[in-house]
């Protein structure tokens, strides 16, 4: 397993701790931006532990070849000094350390190019990290919105159970109610002290200044003379009336007449 794949495999471990503990959006963004610097410093660390072995590959091909070619020109001495079984065997070393180089410089391929992968992935994970850090702020304002739009939702859900509304009815009524009893008491206390027939005369006065009030307002207007006073109007009698009226009079004859 490479180094990348044991980073996403921490860094998922410490997502699905953090939000199973249900903790702060914040503090869990925070605490996540945290280990991941912490653990791209690690990674970094290892990377740089591959470009060292990769370079150690490298110096051990140069020297291989060095000392391939350096037997080659002790060959080179053997024939001059006509001993060519030393010349034989300086080249079977020649060759050995060529073909060791050359065994190396396969390795060293291969690692330098694992080098470089690392080293771009390991750029990409810092780009990535970066921007976790540039968007950490938003997602925090997000989250926050998100929770108070849910305790909204939880108070609307709450207070759509009408058992609130019904008792805040009740109590207005239960205060209105306790204002007319109030009035009532003071209506009962006023009546109880005080002089009745006081009262009554006042409420005569009362409609006796509205009388003079009324005539003086004729007066005015020019329907009745000056200092005068309006005389009462009789109603129409009809001539049942009048016939009432004759025979209560021929039974006062009568009646004096029996009394003669």
């Amino acid at each position: 397993m490479g180094i990348f794949q044991r980073m996403s495999l921490v860094v998922r471990s410490w997502v699905n701790a953090l939000i199973g503990r249900a903790e702060d959006p914040q503090k869990v963004l925070e605490q996540l931006v945290v280990d991941m610097r912490g653990q791209l410093a690690r990674v970094k660390q290892d990377v740089a532990a591959a470009i060292a072995d990769e370079k150690k590959l490298l110096a051990q091909v140069d020297r291989e070849k060095q000392q391939g070619d350096e037997w080659e020109r002790r060959a080179m001495l053997a024939v001059q000094e006509s001993r060519d079984d030393l010349a034989k065997q300086a080249l079977i070393r020649h060759n050995e350390h060529l073909q060791h180089a050359q065994q190396l410089h396969q390795t060293w391929l291969k690692h330098k190019a694992d080098t470089e992968a690392l080293k771009d992935q390991l750029r990409g994970l810092n780009d990535k990290i970066e921007e976790a850090k540039r968007r950490k702020n938003i997602l925090i304002a997000r989250a926050r919105r998100a929770e108070v739009a849910g305790r909204i939702q939880q108070t609307m859900s709450t207070m759509s159970d009408q058992s609130a509304f019904q008792s805040f009815e009740r109590m207005a009524e239960r205060i209105e109610d306790m204002e007319r009893q109030a009035v009532a008491a003071a209506e009962l206390a006023g009546e109880l002290t005080g002089d009745s027939l006081a009262r009554q005369f006042e409420q005569l006065e009362y409609k006796g200044s509205a009388d003079q009030q009324l005539l003086e307002l004729k007066q005015k207007m020019g329907m009745l003379p000056a200092g005068g006073t309006a005389e009462p109007r009789q109603l129409p009698t009809s001539k049942a009336d009048d016939r009432v009226a004759e025979e209560a009079e021929l039974v006062d004859e009568d009646d004096a007449a029996k009394g003669d």
